[in-house]
Formats: C-alpha cells, structure tokens, sequence
C-alpha cells in the first residue's frame, strides 16, 4: 500500500486539535507533523477539513435474529455501506444465543456471516440467553479469552431474558476471565403489567407503546444493575439510557464506585414521545426500547454527555423494513407490542451528532470525538482504533464542516430513515479505513468481505473491582 499523507487540514482528538499533517504507511499511521513526500506518495489535500478518528458504534444489531424470531434488514456489507459512508469505520453487533442454541456456535456461524460480507472492521458481544450446558463452565470463559470480551444480558423479551440469578451467575464468569456485561435494563414485569392493561382498555395503537415502557420500569432494572456491578465487582455498560432519572441512578453508583459505564443514542437527544403520535404506518418506524421520553429528558442526556456520566453515543441500530417482512410481520393492524421494536442509525449517528456538537457547538468538536470513537473503542478493548496517533489503525475521515446536507437515503437494507428531511451542516468528505480511502465524495468503493474482527484487548473499565465475590 503506497504511503499517504494528509496534509493541510486540522487533526482533532479528544484533548485537542492542531493543524499537523498525517503521515500513514501499511495501514497505521506513523507520525503527525510536516512531512515531505516520498515517490509514490499520494498526497491528500485537506485544507479547511477535519481530520477525525473514524467513528465506533459499539451497539448495532446486523444480520442478527431478534428476541421475537425475526431477521433483521441488514446483511454486513448493507450495514457496513451505511457505516461507512456516514463515517463509521467500526461496528461491534450481536451474535444472539437464543434458548437450546449452543453459544460457540452462534458465534462462530455469526463470525462466518461477518467474514464473508463485512465492509467496516468489526467486533461482535455475545448476547446469553441460556446459561445451562456448558456456556458458563467452557463456552463463555474459551471466547471471552479469544477476545469475544463483552456479553449482553437481558432483562426483558421472552426468548432472551435472564433471570437475576443467572445474570449474577453471568458477571462471575466474566469477572474471572475478563471483560464487560452489557445490559437491556428494563423491569419486564411492569411492562407485562403495563401492556396487559392496555391491550384490555383497547389501546392498541403503536402510540400506546411508550405508556408500557414507563420510565420507572427503566429506573427500577438500572438500579437493580447498578447494584449488581457493585456486588459482585464486575463492570457493567448500561445500553440506552434514555431518561433523567435513569442517568441519576448511574451517577449514584459511579459515585459509591460501582464499576458502572452508560451510553445514550441519537433518538433520546432529538427526539421526543411525541414522536409516537400519528398514523401506524409513520409511528411504527420509530419505535425502540425503552421508548423517547421529553425535553426535560433530553437535557439531562446532554449534560450526563458534558459531565461523563454517559460514556457514548451510539446508533442502537436495529432495522426492521416498513412492511411484511419487518415492522408489520403480524399485520399492519397488529397491536404495539407485535410491532418490531428499533430504528435504522447506523449512517445517521455521526452526522446528527457533528451538526449539533460540532456546527452547532454544543460540547465540541473534542467531545464529539471522545464519544463516537475513542471512549468505545478504549472501553471495549480496541485498543488501535479511536484515535489519530503514530502505531494506530488509520481509520479516519476528512469532515466537511461547511457542506449541508438534507437527510435522505441511508445505504443500508431498511428502506427508510427516521430522519429524512432533517438538514444538518458538516458531512464526510471522504473515509479511510486502515489507510485504505473506502468514500471519496459519497462514493463507495469497499468490497463485501474487506472489512476485518478486531479482537478485544483487556481494558481498564474491564477490570473487576472489590465485591462480594473472592
């Protein structure tokens, strides 16, 4: 691979900028300052751009089966054009166990289904759902010490969620050999309670769906978390907060020094409940889990993102189509809780998030990288990306701080984008994943396959802290 050197644009990490040219050779990147150019160099002219670690959505669900047996919209290579293109250069999704699957076989068929059309560089949690067999006492602790080191659990959805016990019995595994437990943290009994309510009282319609995923229900399984990461020792990462309340449970035990991490997404900072109101063939593209909740909420998240109380910003992209083989899989007049639950953010997250941290300056365009890049890939152990740094993977992308764009076509397999419409200022110019340009000027030249597992290293926020447990 012949040597690169960007030359004229503004290097911006999570401590600072500083106008310096980037210097690459075999894929990682060798030193930031002047450099001359040797035969055979080519020279990338960024001047007026800046220059960005590739993004790190470390919360995306490709090519996996639901909790509800359905088969997601995007395949690797639809999910890594969208990623790409939007600036996202690493992607960390789901291979799902599922009750009487055998955990290093999921893994090892997902690994196939990622080898063979993945275009961003990828790592993957293992979703357990079913701790019996061996999955504790050989599948687990074998793949965790092959660098598969973050687990998701569930608290909720009937095919997926554990119980306390086997969740607790799930952190001691993981605290012996090392890594993170990721969590879904709802109370599934009050959202049982709150859905049967409902459903009597004919409240079917998509609408309905915040009303059955109060935010105690998130309060209530986030607490319960908390205090389990702080019994046992084992770090925790919180999926999706969403509420203020939520966010202050955390901060709590942050504050006790449970070894507790959280993260939000774009669909908690810009939108809001009211979003659900409308006629079911719009509605039904918006919803998630835990739901939008209101203004007052969405503060909150941004000043848990000034302060580090929330660690990240990801997509929680989840595509399901608009018709038959998604949303609508039990019919376009099926009641919320048959409806599909999340939205389509893969591509979208970076540029939501640069038009309001960076054009818009709220944080920073400092902040904006430490969030989207670097903290994912240092909490999750990918220890070479996240960063422009001599001996780091040169994934980086050139941002436009001036282009506007109206949101339209997302790349990937879902047919639709919960932001179409929105403008937003600043796009990138052009994508390199390991020194390779895969974008230049929104064209994609990636192959299926191209894109490579990283493997995760140990980290701090993997490491146990004193608990309960020897």
């Amino acid at each position: 691979m012949a040597e690169i050197i960007i030359r004229g644009g503004t290097v911006v990490g999570p401590d600072g900028r500083a106008a310096t040219d980037v210097t690459i050779r075999d894929g990682r990147i060798i030193s930031l300052g002047a450099a001359a150019a040797r035969t055979g160099a080519r020279v990338i002219d960024a001047s007026g751009l800046l220059v960005m670690p590739g993004g790190v959505d470390s919360h995306c669900h490709i090519e996996q089966l639901s909790g509800a047996g359905l088969m997601n919209a995007d395949s690797f290579a639809s999910a890594g054009a969208s990623a790409l293109i939007g600036g996202t250069t690493t992607t960390i999704s789901f291979a799902a166990q599922h009750p009487g699957m055998n955990l290093a076989q999921v893994v090892a068929d997902y690994a196939a289904r990622a080898e063979a059309g993945a275009m961003a560089d990828y790592a993957f949690h293992m979703i357990v759902s079913d701790t019996s067999g061996s999955t504790l006492t050989e599948d687990l602790p074998r793949l965790l010490a092959e660098g598969h080191r973050s687990v998701k659990l569930f608290t909720v959805y009937d095919r997926v969620r554990v119980s306390d016990e086997a969740i607790l019995d799930v952190m001691a595994c993981v605290r012996a050999t090392g890594g993170l437990v990721c969590v879904h943290a709802e109370n599934d009994g009050m959202i049982r309670w709150m859905t049967r309510r409902l459903l009597a009282a004919g409240r079917t319609a998509p609408r309905f769906h915040a009303a059955a995923h109060p935010r105690e229900a998130e309060i209530e399984a986030v607490g319960r978390i908390c205090l389990f990461a702080e019994f046992t020792g084992q770090p925790v990462m919180l999926f999706h907060i969403s509420c203020a309340e939520a966010l202050a449970v955390v901060r709590a035990a942050r504050a006790r020094g449970a070894p507790v991490r959280a993260e939000t997404c774009p669909h908690y900072l810009f939108q809001t409940a009211d979003i659900l109101d409308g006629p079911a063939e719009t509605v039904a593209g918006y919803l998630c889990s835990p739901p939008q909740r209101d203004a007052a909420d969405q503060e909150a998240l941004w000043h848990g993102l000034a302060t580090g109380d929330l660690d990240a910003v990801t997509s929680d992209h989840a595509p399901y189509r608009l018709d038959e083989t998604g949303k609508f899989a039990h019919g376009r007049d099926a009641p919320f809780p048959k409806i599909a639950n999340g939205q389509p953010g893969l591509g979208m997250r970076l540029p939501l998030m640069f038009d309001a941290m960076v054009s818009g300056g709220r944080l920073g365009a400092e902040r904006f990288v430490e969030l989207t890049a670097t903290a994912p890939a240092r909490l999750f152990g990918l220890a070479r990306k996240g960063r422009i740094a001599p001996g780091m993977e040169a994934d980086i992308v050139l941002w436009d701080p001036a282009r506007e764009v109206v949101l339209g076509e997302t790349h990937d397999g879902t047919g639709y984008n919960p932001w179409a419409g929105r403008r937003v200022r600043g796009w990138p110019r052009m994508v390199l994943r390991r020194g390779e340009a895969v974008v230049e000027d929104g064209r994609l030249t990636a192959a299926p396959g191209s894109g490579r597992r990283v493997p995760m290293e140990p980290s701090p926020a993997m490491t146990p802290v004193p608990g309960a447990l020897p």
